[in-house]
């Protein structure tokens, strides 16, 4: 990532240096690194966590489903065939069934209907090869990750780097998996805490889009809990809500869209997301940052829009990183972790420069 003069307006621009209040010390903002570095590696693998370790993350991000007997693994979502190879096994061929995935009828193989055991036989692919058709030929050759090795790998970063490495984990469906007799939340907490995490000072965030899911996670274990908001959800962003949501979670992560405004004729175009959060007592974080054209904001859009490629080539996911460091977020969600991390130093030597002018 090399900046120009015009990505330094940006910054300027974005984080309201010139007429903004004046910082003693510009925040460092963490960098998650959503399923390790997915963009060269696939994504929940130890090598995908390795690497995203070594480029600079701060916290490596899972999402936690259950296996038949409980135990908790790392995949983004609980159906198999996409990001495994279980459909060659014919040994679970008759393990393929249709079930209601959110709201809708969904064919595959479930994590839930296997032991770990027979999990352990799988290896993962990648899940969206029309994105990253340069994870395609790894697949095949590392398999799915338990909580516990995750946990693990974050503590060999720590050794490696000299550096603290924090885990996010979100376990999904909690309400869905507690009414098939497995208790997602309550294994979490129990396996944290047998590893030896408990504090609210442990470099642990528990991540759900459910507030009912957090409030009980509350019950269970004093670590910092993070409520996920999608686009869609701007009722959670005003400042009744915000208040509601600071007695029960320690800070929200909140989709690109209601941090800055995509519909704006000049972008970036910060909104009050992260200043009212940060005045209701919450850290705010950014949801995940992408590449790909068909999630970035209309600005950030680069290639032919005609195209049927057009969604999943590269736009200027740059620009993006930039803006929301600079809007002060206290985390980003990415898979671009050597972009993240060049951004954040860019936004922090551009803060430092302008504090300096000040005097």
């Amino acid at each position: 990532m090399a900046f120009t003069r015009r990505d330094f307006g940006l910054l300027a621009a974005a984080a309201g240096l010139a007429a903004g209040p004046a910082f003693a010390d510009a925040p460092t903002a963490v960098i998650v690194a959503e399923g390790g570095a997915a963009e060269e590696r696939i994504e929940d693998t130890r090598s995908a966590l390795d690497l995203a370790i070594n480029q600079g993350c701060d916290f490596i991000q899972v999402n936690l489903v259950p296996t038949k007997e409980g135990a908790l693994v790392a995949r983004r979502e609980n159906e198999l065939s996409a990001s495994t190879d279980v459909a060659s096994h014919p040994e679970f061929a008759d393990r393929k069934t249709t079930k209601t995935v959110g709201g809708a009828d969904r064919a595959g193989w479930f994590v839930e209907d296997f032991t770990l055991e027979e999990l352990r036989t799988l290896t993962c692919h990648e899940p969206q090869p029309q994105l990253r058709p340069q994870n395609v030929k790894l697949g095949g050759k590392e398999p799915i990750l338990t909580l516990a090795e995750v946990l693990q790998i974050a503590r060999d970063g720590c050794v490696r780097t000299a550096r603290t490495i924090g885990v996010c984990l979100r376990p999904m469906r909690a309400e869905d998996y507690s009414n098939l007799g497995l208790d997602v939340l309550g294994r979490l907490a129990s396996d944290l805490a047998t590893e030896g995490y408990g504090a609210p000072a442990a470099a642990v965030w528990v991540q759900s889009s459910e507030g009912d899911a957090l409030k009980t996670f509350a019950q269970l274990s004093r670590l910092r809990r993070m409520l996920l908001i999608d686009a869609n959800e701007t009722d959670k962003t005003a400042s009744a809500a915000l208040a509601d949501i600071q007695t029960y979670a320690q800070a929200i992560a909140a989709d690109q869209d209601l941090l800055l405004d995509p519909a704006a004729a000049i972008f970036p175009a910060p909104t009050t997301l992260a200043l009212d959060a940060h005045n209701a007592g919450l850290q705010v974080f950014s949801r995940v940052v992408r590449s790909q054209n068909q999630y970035l904001p209309p600005a950030l859009r680069r290639g032919d829009k005609h195209s049927a490629s057009f969604p999943h080539e590269r736009g200027d996911s740059d620009k993006l990183l930039i803006a929301l460091f600079a809007d002060r977020v206290d985390g980003l969600s990415t898979d671009l972790i050597s972009d993240a991390a060049k951004a954040r130093k860019a936004v922090a030597d551009a803060m430092a420069h302008a504090q300096s002018k000040r005097g």
